[in-house]
Order: C-alpha cells, then structure tokens, then sequence
C-alpha cells in the first residue's frame, strides 16, 4: 500500500463527515417559499432557521473540540452524526415552523462536529507538506457539496416535498456513520490526550485566545468564505426574483461556484511543497480580489445580473479554495498539542460571521446585486489587510525545502 492511498481514503472519511454542514444549509433552499405556504409563516422566519442552526453550530464547535483532544476523534465523530441523524428524522416530520426551527438548531449542534475534529483528524495523521495536499484533497471532496446540495434539494421538493430533502439529509447521515464506524481509525493515540477539566480547557482556550497571530489567521478566513456565503444565503432571493429561475435552477448559481473552488483546492494541491503557505494566499488574495472589484464593476454595465454573479463568484471561490487550507494549517501549527482546540475556535469564528451573514446581512444587500457585490468586496478587502498584518510576523521563503 503506497503512502498516499492511506492519505486519500482518510480525506474521503473526513469530507463525508465535513459534507454534512453544506448539505444541511443548502439542500432546502429550493424549498422556502412552499414550508413558509405550508406553516403560513414568513421568508424572514425561515430565514432565521437558517441563521440559528449556523449559531447552534458555532457553539457546538467549542465543545468539540476539547471533547476529541480529550476522549479521541472517532467516539466524538459517532455521537455527533447519530445525532445529527436524529435531528434530520425529526424535521422531516415537523408539525410547524417552531417544531423544524427546534430540528434545525439540532442539525447544527451535531452537524459541526464532523468539520472541527475532521480538521484536527488531517493534522494529526499527516505533516508538513503531506498534510496540505490532504487537506486540499478533502476541500476539493467537499467543495462538491455546495453544488450537489441544492439541486439534489430541488429534485427532491419538485418529485416528494419539502419534507423530503430532510428524509434525504437522515438516510445522508446513516451512511456517513456506518462508514465512519467501519472505516475510520483513531488518530489521537491515549498519551497525546488533553485533560477535560474545566479548568484545562478555559486555559487552552484562554492561550488562544492571547495569541494576536491566531486570531488574525481566524478573522481573515470567516471574512474570506464571508465573501462567498453572502451568495450562498441569499440564493433563494438570487435565483428566484434577480435572476428569475426556478426551484431546479439553482444549479446555475452553485455548480460554477463549486467548480471554482475545486479548481482553487485542485491548485493548492499542485503548490504543495513548490510554494510556502503564505505565499499561496498571497495568490489566493490576487484572485479574489480581482474577482470581487470585477463582480461590483459588472453590476452597473449591460452585462448586470447572471454574469456580474456567476462567473466573478466563481473566481472569487478559486482564490478562496487556494488559500483556505493554507490559512487552516497555519492557524492549526500554532498549538500541535490542542489542535481540537484551536480548530473550535475556528469553526465556531467562521460559523458566528456567517450566521451574522445570513441573518443581517443577505437579507439586507439581497434587495439590490450592486450591493451584494460591494459586501463581497468590503469582506474580502478587509481580509486582505488582516492578511498583510499577519504576512508581516509570519514571513517564509517562497520555496519550501
């Protein structure tokens, strides 16, 4: 068995676990406007179902961590998706919008474990170059669910109902866990594990707090996919009154954003071991912000509406693809004894912006596309500069040894 066989199927295990969260975002967009005629409720209301399930889930992402660097990845992994599987049966046969507003905040509270111990689970296998292109393998795996989620979503609610894309997200998460029990070795041995006293996990947290070099690493990667989400949480207004298609439409907005970021994931891939983390992001910074100034542009000429969208969205989403894992593995290496810590703090960081995006932001910027454009632009500028603060204290060659 070669070396990176091992490497590619521990990145499958890992980007079915982390696929969960985009499935559970994306798949019942299609479906608003039919549950909100169903439980005569409002668009705001489903709205925050999608907001509250992004905040349960940042908050559960704080709990993960220190659970997995306590008692190991896989009986972590196990509880949270049979959880998760629980919470999907539940919503499939929710009785009104308060009862699937409880499921969804229960999706989000297990649904983010399979992102933050998956995270921990790549850096504790694998190193240095070796762990960038498995991360860049899993993100290219898991960049599919974005795309796949809502229109697998639309087929569903136009063929079943609403009701069952969640019947879809339950049988989802079964076949996530069988394969996670037969297929995934524990990679935290005893010795490397952290105690689960509160007192031990305030002062992991508190080191990570203090440390300036992590949080800027955390605020420019929310900012980043920030960019990109703003898109992905207005689609239902995108798809149904800008661009004027249908509930199996919602293809035309994903599918390019997906194959940007596996096109960006794919590069990052290639770079490993040719360029250092940092100068991948700097690559990554040229892409998106090119694509974001282009997306604004666009907006006010002839060619306003699919194409201002579609094609800068997807741009944005490569420069963003290239510099994610680079960013996640330089935030991870500050603290090689607590990574399920740190990836918490991340993964509870990038949820909470993107809850604040979905809740305040879409719904405000959505009611024109040059101000969907100008978020995009202000997130990613932002990041940007966050980027050349930390580039300063963390300077490597351009070729790695």
């Amino acid at each position: 068995m070669t070396t990176q066989h091992p490497g590619r199927r521990l990145a499958v295990i890992v980007a079915l676990l982390a696929m969960l969260a985009p499935f559970s975002i994306d798949t019942y967009l299609p479906s608003f406007p039919d549950i909100a005629l169903e439980f005569n409720t409002s668009a705001l209301y489903l709205q925050q179902t999608l907001s509250f399930y992004l905040l349960a889930f940042a908050g559960m992402t704080l709990v993960y961590g220190p659970l997995s660097d306590a008692f190991g990845r896989r009986v972590v992994i196990l509880g949270a998706v049979a959880m998760y599987i629980g919470c999907s049966i539940g919503a499939a046969v929710a009785a009104n919008e308060h009862w699937l507003m409880a499921m969804r905040i229960g999706q989000g509270l297990s649904a983010s474990g399979g992102i933050v111990v998956g995270r921990a689970i790549i850096r504790d296998a694998f190193a240095g170059v070796q762990a960038q292109r498995v991360m860049a393998q899993m993100m290219l795996m898991f960049a599919l669910a974005p795309a796949v989620a809502p229109i697998v979503g639309g087929w569903l609610h136009e063929a079943f109902g609403w009701r069952s894309v969640f019947v879809f997200l339950a049988l989802l998460g079964l076949g996530t866990w069988i394969w996670t029990a037969l297929s995934l070795p524990e990679t935290l041995p005893a010795i490397a594990r952290q105690s689960i006293h509160p007192r031990a996990v305030a002062a992991a947290y508190g080191r990570a707090l203090r440390s300036s070099a992590f949080l800027l690493l955390v605020a420019i990667v929310a900012l980043n996919f920030g960019g990109i989400f703003l898109y992905i949480a207005a689609s239902p207004v995108v798809i149904y009154e800008h661009l004027h298609y249908g509930a199996n439409d919602f293809w035309r907005l994903f599918v390019p954003l997906v194959a940007g970021m596996m096109a960006g994931t794919f590069l990052s891939g290639r770079l490993a071991g040719r360029l250092s983390h940092a100068h991948a992001v700097d690559l990554g910074y040229g892409l998106m912000l090119v694509a974001a100034a282009s997306s604004l542009l666009l907006t006010f000429t002839a060619v306003s509406g699919t194409l201002s969208i579609i094609l800068p969205g997807a741009l944005y989403a490569s420069g963003m693809a290239l510099a994610m894992p680079n960013l996640t593995l330089m935030a991870l290496e500050l603290f090689p004894t607590h990574r399920g810590t740190a990836s918490a703090v991340q993964g509870f960081s990038q949820t909470t912006f993107n809850a604040a995006v979905a809740g305040l932001l879409a719904p405000f910027l959505s009611r024109q596309l040059p101000w969907m454009a100008a978020g995009m632009l202000v997130m990613c500028f932002a990041g940007f500069v966050l980027w050349r603060l930390a580039r300063r204290a963390h300077r490597q060659p351009v070729l790695l040894s």
